[in-house]
């Protein structure tokens, strides 16, 4: 009987001890830090089929727990169309290995034409901040996929790094991939 005891704590504290020794995955095993991109391709610019650009986002995450994003788009027609100043920010690696980026970005609008005789005829003006959070699968070393992301939106008037201030979007389930950048010396070697 006491040797069927012994053997049933011993299975118990296996089974409990065991998922502390598993293995870890996503971000908790992977090293990720590093600058990822996308392609927007042939994006309808101007919402009426005259214009037609590709786009780059680049997504740097760093060692010491910053975080940017960049894109082409911010600076292509800005001052007719707005833009957004680049988002930047933090990240942490969940328990489960998917990554979290939370990010502050501005918001630009275009102005004009300027009755003010000390500015321009026509600007961008700041009109809101961004406070972004993105969730991440991180599916190998060099294939990151964007599963969630939702925004947060603050008026002129409030605080955007209250994180529970401002008003909140909906959720964004579209998966992004992304794909590590790396450097390259093939086009040096070229004739």
């Amino acid at each position: 009987m006491f040797n069927k005891l012994v053997l049933l704590f011993a299975v118990i504290a296996i089974f409990t001890v065991a998922p502390a020794f598993a293995a870890p995955t996503g971000c908790n095993r992977i090293k990720f830090q590093g600058t990822y991109t996308r392609a927007a391709v042939n994006q309808d610019v101007l919402g009426d089929q005259t214009v037609f650009h590709s786009y780059i986002f680049q997504l740097e995450i760093r060692g010491d727990g910053t975080a940017s994003l960049h894109s082409s788009a911010y600076y292509d027609f800005m001052v007719n169309t707005g833009s957004n100043s680049p988002a930047i920010g933090n990240w942490t690696c969940r328990a489960d290995g998917k990554l979290v980026v939370t990010t502050l970005a501005g918001l630009l609008f275009p102005i004009g034409p300027n009755t003010n005789p000390q500015l321009p005829s026509a600007d961008i003006s700041l009109e809101q901040h961004i406070r972004t959070t993105y969730l991440f699968s991180v599916d190998d070393a060099n294939t990151m996929t964007q599963v969630q992301a939702r925004a947060r939106f603050y008026n002129g008037t409030e605080d955007p790094t209250n994180p529970t201030a401002g008003a909140l979007g909906n959720l964004n389930t579209t998966p992004r991939v992304y794909t590590r950048f790396t450097a390259s010396d093939a086009d040096l070697l070229l004739p």
